[in-house]
């Protein structure tokens, strides 16, 4: 996935701070809009699963290489 609106660099972060981050990185985009999330912690790929059923907004993709994860959300309306 290479279309994106915005970046999150979440690397060295723990738990909660990848996903209070991305709160508000994705506040701050318009509906239908995509924030690209890299992050380190291995417990984000559930949480970020979480964190979308939660807000309503649209878990793209998500994919890990090496010790990164990266995610891609999509903003809900």
């Amino acid at each position: 996935m290479s279309e994106f609106n915005d970046e999150l660099d979440a690397r060295g972060l723990s738990c909660p701070l990848p996903i209070l981050r991305a709160k508000k990185a994705i506040n701050a985009l318009e509906a239908s809009q995509t924030l690209k999330i890299i992050a380190t912690d291995p417990g984000s790929v559930k949480d970020f699963e979480a964190f979308c059923k939660q807000t309503g907004n649209e878990l793209l993709s998500s994919e890990t290489e090496g010790d990164e994860f990266t995610f891609y959300i999509k903003k809900g309306a």
